[in-house]
């Protein structure tokens, strides 16, 4: 699989989102995407209560440990690497979490205009 140009959705180079827990489609701790990625996994998100209570009930359980799959859980304020269309499914629910802009892949403008990324992006 090859890995898109690993650019910002401000133009500048992709920070890492989070080593702990290890996060992105390549676990390798960025929201780097490829044409594999169907999901977009690009947007980096401070994990929230209100999020991930949203997610387990979509179907998705972020908070619970999968030991099988080395996934530790997460927690409030944990970074993770996001599905863009997941996210912006949250900014329609009013229970999207802050995002980190320098650390979210372009390819996420894709799914989610810039105006949307920016008015949540944590201060």
């Amino acid at each position: 699989m090859e890995m898109d140009t690993p650019t910002n959705v401000l133009g500048g180079d992709l920070r890492p989102c989070s080593n702990d827990p290890v996060t992105g489609f390549f676990r390798d701790g960025q929201c780097n995407t490829c044409a594999a990625d169907e999901g977009s996994h690009t947007v980096c998100a401070v994990m929230s209560a209100e999020f991930l209570a949203f997610s387990k009930y979509l179907g998705n359980d972020l908070s619970s440990p999968r030991p099988e799959f080395g996934f530790p859980g997460l927690r409030p304020g944990d970074r993770w690497c996001l599905c863009a269309a997941r996210f912006l499914q949250a900014v329609e629910e009013n229970c999207a979490p802050r995002i980190h802009l320098e650390a979210t892949h372009l390819r996420a403008l894709d799914i989610v205009a810039l105006e949307i990324l920016a008015a949540h992006a944590e201060r």
